[in-house]
């Protein structure tokens, strides 16, 4: 007991000094911020910080706009929206040096000057990649990841990183290390996650270009809650060489590296700057495909597939709305629309997705809280995960005619031979064909999909696990996909919304009702879905859609 109260003390001790760390760090911002202010008074940081990114990029390249003068608007605002919501968990104080540098330096990029904030879990030379786990504190990276490398190069300032719940398999943004981060259009709400953080940076404004990652809806579901736009690329379209993932070496998910931005035209901006020569020799697994320019500008009217709900978890009254809005706006614009029927998603959810992750019966994400002081938001998965197979199989059996779902949650989380792990990624490509196959019978170009929203409440996402059907789907196809908010709550909706049951009218479906409930004026989005390799084309859709 002694040994265990001197271990647990050295833990704590740990983590103080992480948030100290953290605290510094926002002084540093602060302090630098102010530095700025105090030598150039008659700088407008409003009007900085109201040019969108192109716009931003081309003054910068052109010195029209001096560089120092756009970072410390940004630091300046960055450490307000840090003190608000909680989002930042480290300064990237060489970014400094970074930016003297480059007023000495000579041809600049695509990005040359932009402010870029990154992930935790994207490795920046000499800070930490912690997850949110204490064992992780102190171990810094020996090297950029290859994205933060072609950032550099194309004159990009990573400036801070920012915060994401603890192991990353979750869609808040909590830990032990940095505790909550909050949504800026509500401090009530949760901006969403796992890229939490730079979903809560970006929709407040401290950042104009952010990076994330996602295995099930991880940069979807922070742009969606704070009310910006998200790109989640075809897995391997950017290099994820440097990034630490939540499930080391499961290949059943398909996890993929993105930005985040106010507007879709940012987006576009920031592929272009990444699929350059430096991204295909840095990292020769990434198919050496330039940015499509042709595909991207085209004005050819779209054939576009559309649903409103996968059957799974119903769809809230503004999730259907905005679908339904949009596919009427994108008609009168001179699109075809076409119906497209989503069919057995519980068993993609739970046969594909859970049972893919926690292939191994969840025993490689136990250990990663082996010494941990908290298990964050997924103690219901690291207990089912700790559990033994025959516990598992009592436990669904028991569970089915209640609560089915949970049910086949159980029942996915067990133990599998390698034989079971093969069969199943044979299942996956089996499903991948048939969707594309069904696809190409509707002669389709682009799918216009329900995400979930409004932003739930802080907490209820480590409750709703299930809600990642509409998400996770487009992780398990491998398939380009973003979010584009589209419409805002209203009274007529939250009016509807007392009516929702759900489809199974279990203890999810009342939560779900719980989680949405007091939520007018927040923003809720649509997916913008293509075919893999075309994330030209889903940019142009996803323009489109915020055009209209």
């Amino acid at each position: 007991l002694l040994l265990r109260w001197r271990r647990r003390r050295g833990l704590w001790r740990k983590v103080k000094e992480a948030q100290r760390r953290q605290e510094r760090s926002l002084v540093q911002m602060e302090a630098a911020a102010q530095r700025f202010r105090e030598q150039h008074p008659s700088v407008n940081t409003t009007s900085i910080l109201s040019l969108p990114l192109p716009e931003l990029s081309k003054k910068l390249r052109d010195g029209s706009l001096p560089l120092e003068h756009v970072f410390y608007a940004y630091v300046g605002k960055a450490v307000q929206m840090a003190i608000e919501t909680n989002c930042i968990t480290e300064y990237l104080q060489e970014s400094e040096t970074q930016l003297q540098k480059m007023k000495l330096s000579g041809k600049p990029g695509l990005l040359y000057g932009v402010p870029v904030s990154i992930k935790d879990s994207i490795d920046c030379q000499g800070h930490d990649s912690t997850l949110g786990f204490i064992k992780n504190l102190n171990k810094p990276a020996e090297e950029d990841s290859v994205v933060v490398q072609v950032l550099r190069r194309q004159g990009a300032i990573p400036f801070v990183k920012t915060n994401v719940p603890q192991s990353l398999i979750s869609y808040d943004c909590k830990n032990l290390l940095f505790g909550q981060t909050y949504n800026p259009l509500l401090f009530t709400r949760s901006p969403g996650g796992s890229s939490g953080g730079e979903g809560a940076l970006v929709g407040g404004g401290g950042s104009i270009l952010g990076f994330g990652t996602d295995v099930g809806g991880s940069l979807r579901f922070p742009a969606a809650f704070c009310g910006i736009c998200a790109l989640k690329p075809t897995g391997n379209r950017l290099s994820k060489k440097g990034i630490i993932s939540g499930v080391v070496g499961q290949k059943a998910v398909v996890a993929a590296v993105g930005p985040m931005a106010k507007d879709v035209e940012s987006l576009a901006l920031c592929m272009r700057a990444l699929l350059c020569e430096d991204m295909f020799s840095l990292d020769s697994t990434v198919p050496p495909l330039p940015f499509n320019e042709e595909v991207y500008s085209s004005t050819r009217p779209l054939r576009i597939g559309y649903y409103e709900t996968d059957f799974f978890t119903m769809p809230g009254p503004t999730m259907r709305r905005a679908v339904r809005e949009m596919k009427q706006l994108l008609e009168d614009a001179g699109h075809t629309l076409v119906p497209f029927e989503l069919t057995n998603v519980d068993n993609t959810l739970f046969n594909f997705c859970v049972k893919g992750i926690f292939a191994d019966g969840g025993t490689s994400f136990v250990k990663k809280f082996k010494g941990e002081l908290e298990r964050g938001s997924i103690g219901l998965f690291f207990w089912l995960a700790k559990s033994p197979d025959w516990l598992k199989t009592v436990l669904s059996w028991i569970a089915k005619p209640f609560v089915p779902r949970f049910s086949g949650i159980i029942r996915s989380m067990r133990s599998n031979t390698v034989d079971d792990v093969w069969s199943l990624h044979h299942e996956i490509e089996e499903f991948c064909h048939q969707f594309i196959a069904q696809w190409k019978k509707l002669n389709l170009d682009v799918m216009l999909c329900p995400m979930l929203g409004p932003a739930l409440r802080i907490g209820y996402p480590g409750k709703l696990s299930v809600a990642v059907s509409y998400t996770m789907l487009y992780n398990i196809l491998d398939f380009p996909v973003g979010v584009v908010p589209v419409t805002m709550v209203t009274e007529e909706d939250e009016e509807e919304l007392k009516g929702y049951q759900g489809y199974f009218r279990d203890l999810w479906d009342r939560t779900l009702v719980k989680a949405f409930r007091g939520s007018e004026g927040l923003p809720v989005a649509v997916q913008c879905v293509a075919l893999p390799w075309q994330e030209e084309l889903c940019l142009r859709f996803m323009k489109e859609v915020e055009t209209l």
